[in-house]
């Protein structure tokens, strides 16, 4: 169920706040914890049936299985050895289901295209549906039962609080990816306040502005770019296809995250936050510590610490790095594409630390952040063509080294009116202008000027919210970027 869906908005979310609140206010006081488990993980069972279907079945089993490894490990702890078995089990099922769903089609292309150079009759390779948001729910898993090893949590005895971190459907399908200390506390004891409520919908509205918009209006250009034939393709063509994908993978991302951070406030939940307007950055690492934040940490606790960090010689740091980025990028997708954006982000990481970084301090800004930018859109073409070869010519059509032929639609066709539009919103939406408008209102709280930014913003999120409305009831089929991870 998409977040911006006329059933998920002006149902399933209306009758679950509905059927949240109701028993507190009748009875004038705050809504019990167990209550609302109980209703938020049948509320999620039902969110992620609506699309998973079968495969929520499947859902269940790994739930059930992670719960009752966790409590394992934590009872095997006085036996030498026997935590780690169970450790290694549970990491090992888990990775297993995700690797036979999301990667058996690449492994076996790959081996039968090694198989064809070779001259060998290629095996048959199965076509595997992949369950939605499989990706972010083995990565919830295996840092549960991790985090219980490592006794940074205890293991949940309720299999309703156990089942609702893994299943809660703001987070369910593309992040954030929380780990289970930082709402264990929470599942057991929450209250909801007036202003966090208040919160979580303005949240929410910014993050539904966010997808509906700015990602969906640029979507449309990127798209319809992407997909003109090569000989078509000229460098001014290239660079507004490659542009409007920047913003569309932005702002469809960060703005999931801020509706799943707004929906976890509604309902007592505080998520970690998972961007901090990463295309300010001056450097590839600084991009990676805006840019979804909680896969790169994830990554850094528990892989690139656990192999040494950085506490071991350079070259085994540099190649952790990249290894590390390697697995970043085939997490994305089983595809090779995917696998050079890992490989190319892992690369630049290595360059600044081999002194890049350093170098880079002593330019100006406005260098920097055309370094980085420069950097990070080259990678977007991998991460968005449909194969390696594309990704190349796409790359020579930016670079004008292509003689492209005569294209069916100039470059004006695609800059319509709300195109041009999306495309300043969101080169505005990429920098920080929220928080600094929200210091200089703090400064204004005293004075009679505070009341009129307060109305200016109360005004501007309903503006928001009734443009986004009337997209999303009148729009097409538009699923979230991340849904396929």
């Amino acid at each position: 169920m998409l977040f911006t869906e006329p059933t998920f908005l002006f149902l399933f979310l209306p009758v679950l706040l509905a059927l949240m609140f109701a028993p507190a206010l009748l009875r004038r006081s705050s809504t019990h914890a167990g209550y609302a488990n109980a209703l938020l993980l049948v509320a999620s069972l039902i969110f992620y049936a609506k699309g998973g279907g079968a495969f929520t079945w499947l859902m269940i089993a790994s739930i059930a299985f992670n719960y009752w490894m966790a409590i394992a490990i934590d009872r095997a702890r006085d036996v030498a050895g026997r935590a780690e078995r169970f450790l290694t089990l549970a990491v090992g099922i888990d990775l297993l289901v995700l690797v036979v769903f999301k990667y058996t089609g690449f492994f076996g292309a790959n081996i039968n295209a090694m198989f064809l150079a070779l001259g060998v009759h290629p095996i048959v390779v199965p076509r595997i549906l992949l369950p939605i948001g499989i990706s972010f729910f083995t990565f919830h898993a295996i840092s549960y039962v991790v985090d219980v090893y490592r006794r940074d949590a205890s293991a949940q005895k309720s299999p309703v609080h156990a089942a609702l971190y893994l299943l809660l459907f703001p987070q369910l399908i593309a992040g954030p990816i929380i780990r289970y200390r930082q709402i264990a506390d929470q599942l057991a004891s929450r209250r909801i306040a007036f202003g966090d409520f208040a919160y979580g919908v303005r949240r929410f509205v910014i993050g539904l502005g966010k997808k509906v918009l700015i990602a969906n209006v640029v979507a449309a250009p990127a798209d319809q770019i992407f997909a003109m034939p090569a000989s078509q393709l000229s460098a001014p063509h290239a660079w507004l296809g490659i542009v409007c994908y920047t913003l569309q993978i932005y702002f469809d991302f960060s703005g999931y995250s801020d509706m799943a951070i707004g929906l976890g406030r509604m309902f007592g939940f505080r998520f970690p936050e998972n961007f901090l307007w990463p295309y300010i950055s001056d450097t590839i690492q600084e991009f990676w510590r805006r840019w979804h934040i909680s896969l790169s940490s994830w990554f850094r606790d528990y892989v690139y610490i656990p192999l040494g960090g950085s506490r071991i010689s350079p070259a085994r740091t540099y190649f952790n790095l990249v290894a590390i980025f390697f697995l970043c990028g085939l997490w994305h997708g089983a595809s090779w594409n995917f696998v050079v954006w890992g490989l190319f982000h892992g690369l630049f990481l290595v360059l600044e630390r081999r002194g890049l970084a350093d170098v880079m301090k002593h330019l100006r800004p406005t260098v920097r952040h055309v370094y980085v930018m420069l950097v990070v859109m080259v990678g977007w073409v991998f991460f968005r063509a449909d194969s390696l070869g594309a990704a190349v010519l796409y790359l020579k059509a930016m670079s004008g080294l292509a003689a492209p032929e005569p294209a069916q639609f100039t470059l004006g066709w695609f800059l319509t009116p709300d195109v041009v539009l999306a495309i300043a919103a969101g080169a505005i939406g990429s920098i920080p202008i929220v928080p600094i408008a929200e210091t200089w209102r703090r400064t204004l709280r005293a004075n009679a000027a505070a009341g009129a930014v307060d109305f200016a913003a109360a005004a501007a999120l309903c503006a928001i919210l009734a443009l986004a409305v009337v997209q999303c009831a009148a729009g097409s089929y538009n699923p979230f970027i991340y849904f396929r991870f």
